[in-house]
């Protein structure tokens, strides 16, 4: 019987800007010490997956953390991986975006000359419909919104509805299906 396909979710490791709450999009910043023994402690939740392609966003904490998870196999680099463009937000704070902008999330308000929700939703769309293609399993490694936008067109929702996925650095994440529904089957799982 063959396997379904299935997309394995890894935020990359702690970095000093998402430690302080920056914004980080095209900014290519490494990760912290802290962020790579992260790393390391979710390659045993993906080392006792069956994987069968690795895609990581072309930035360097992702492909770090993708290194560290130790998988034996070699990782494509996919543009369309690549963190929400914040423009003008890059590398600042929510609590400072709304000094100017009340209310201000990413999920309900532009970024200036930045990207848009569907924007995003756009490019997660390739990769899951790239995914969908293949039987087994395809890891994604990769950043917090664009992996949040992700899950919720693999479940069918609007790429707003990432908002509703809090995902934390460095954890492992489950999407499959149950029957022909597309699922979760895990989320915001942290090594040991």
């Amino acid at each position: 019987m063959a396997r379904a396909s299935q997309i394995a979710l890894v935020r990359h490791g702690q970095t000093e800007w998402s430690l302080k709450g920056r914004h980080t999009g095209r900014t290519d910043i490494p990760l912290t010490e802290q962020g790579r023994e992260e790393a390391r402690a979710a390659a045993p939740l993906v080392q006792a997956l069956e994987i069968d392609q690795v895609l990581t966003s072309p930035f360097q904490r992702a492909r770090d953390t993708c290194e560290l998870l130790e998988l034996g196999q070699p990782a494509t680099i996919d543009p369309d991986l690549m963190e929400w463009d914040y423009g003008s937000y890059e590398g600042t704070t929510t609590i400072e975006i709304r000094e100017t902008v009340p209310n201000w999330t990413v999920w309900s308000q532009p970024c200036p000359n930045g990207e848009t929700a569907d924007d995003v939703a756009a490019r997660v769309d390739r990769v899951i419909a790239s995914a969908r293609a293949e039987e087994g399993t395809t890891l994604v490694v990769a950043h917090g919104h664009v992996l949040r936008v992700l899950a919720a067109r693999w479940l069918g929702l609007d790429a707003n509805a990432g908002r509703l996925f809090r995902l934390d650095t460095a954890t492992v994440s489950l999407l499959g299906w149950e029957r022909e529904t597309p699922v979760v089957l895990r989320w915001n799982t942290r090594g040991a």
